[in-house]
């Protein structure tokens, strides 16, 4: 296997994987400057090679009109879990950001949380392509709310700070 398709696997298969304490200080950092999740009260639930999940919480402010978690919110913490998984793969000296993507609400985003979940299908020296899916949570019941695609750039050189 070449590396992207070793890349790509262990990012498939990385449910038991965890990355390097480098590597999660440095998610940890860019999405602590990040104010827009601060802003929702969104938290990074889990880290591992190639696969983010971040948490949202319910409150009053995170939901529209209806009560159900608003689509900004959903979309926003799917975006940035999505450019986190591909930023776990990425050279230490370089940053993420997103080119473009694409997501499907399919059902009200409703529960005690919904959770983001950013996986990569395929690694690239500039562009990565990630699988976005967000689940309401309630108790131990998960529901599958949205789901998308995303395509992200390694910005080679440029640190991430």
């Amino acid at each position: 296997m070449d590396d992207e398709q070793t890349q790509a696997h262990r990012a498939l298969a990385g449910a038991a994987e965890q990355v390097s304490a480098e590597v999660e200080a440095r998610i940890r950092d860019s999405f602590g400057r990040q104010g827009l999740m601060r802003h929702l009260g969104a938290r990074l639930a889990r880290i591992a090679p190639g696969c983010v999940h971040i948490a949202l919480p319910a409150r009053p402010e995170v939901t529209q009109q209806h009560g159900y978690f608003h689509a900004g919110a959903t979309s926003a913490i799917a975006d940035s879990a999505g450019g986190y998984a591909a930023y776990t793969l990425f050279p230490d000296d370089s940053s993420v950001l997103t080119v473009e993507y694409k997501i499907n609400l399919l059902s009200p985003a409703e529960g005690d949380r919904i959770e983001a979940v950013g996986t990569v299908l395929k690694p690239g020296r500039t562009l990565t392509v990630c699988r976005l899916e967000v689940f309401g949570v309630r108790g131990e019941q998960r529901k599958l709310v949205a789901a998308g695609q995303q395509t992200l750039i390694c910005l080679a050189g440029r640190p991430d700070h």
